[in-house]
């Protein structure tokens, strides 16, 4: 549990440029309280109490606003980006060095029995407020778009962008890095380029239009 933690604030220091000192990321970082409590309820629900480790993520959600079931599995180097009103459901799972911003909820989509949350791949960023919601995995080093609701499996190496989420870019085996890559604010748009090559195509129908009045007139 020690050494999850020196990761998890490892992680901070690499992903979040305002974190100037350990005492400042120790005292200033709710999203590292969040984990840090979590790894105790976790170990609490995992040594059979479960009612101890509940009141204490409850405590965790009052002090951070971020709720995650003591049940959730978490790897190590997650980073909670701000953190506010990320919900982390029972039978998640979250691989190593996952970053997630405010408002990401990894629920689930009904009342069925076992597992009913999502997989997050290694190596995942997750925008403000996305929402990823049943019991599929999202692959390694994908990226989901701020808003989305995702409710279907996730290629690895992949963006996704919408509501509902669809992928709109797949990074092929040649040109895959290996970093995670925060740079989620400039993800594909797919519906403006639709209406851009609707709105291209009616000007050149109307230029044709104007052609065929200007020919009639003419004759």
């Amino acid at each position: 549990m020690f050494r999850s933690i020196r990761e998890d604030i490892k992680a901070i220091f690499e992903r979040d440029p305002a974190a100037k000192s350990l005492w400042e990321v120790l005292l200033c970082y709710p999203g590292l309280h969040a984990v840090i409590i979590h790894r105790l309820a976790h170990w609490l629900y995992r040594h059979r109490m479960p009612t101890l480790a509940r009141v204490l993520s409850q405590v965790s959600r009052f002090l951070t606003q971020i709720e995650i079931h003591p049940a959730a599995k978490i790897g190590k180097g997650l980073f909670i980006d701000h953190g506010c009103g990320v919900v982390i459901g029972e039978t998640a799972e979250i691989g190593d060095n996952v970053t997630l911003y405010q408002g990401v909820t990894l629920g689930g989509t009904g009342k069925e029995k076992g597992k009913r949350h999502p997989t997050i791949g290694s190596n995942v960023v997750i925008s403000t407020g996305a929402k990823i919601l049943g019991s599929f995995k999202v692959g390694d080093y994908a990226k989901i778009g701020a808003g989305s609701v995702v409710l279907r499996e996730v290629p690895a190496h992949s963006t996704v962008v919408g509501v509902p989420g669809r992928v709109v870019r797949q990074v092929d085996e040649a040109n895959r890095t290996l970093g995670i890559d925060l740079e989620h604010a400039n993800l594909p748009d797919p519906d403006s380029e639709a209406l851009r090559c609707l709105m291209r195509r009616l000007g050149e129908l109307e230029a044709k239009l104007e052609k065929l009045a200007q020919q009639q007139a003419q004759e």
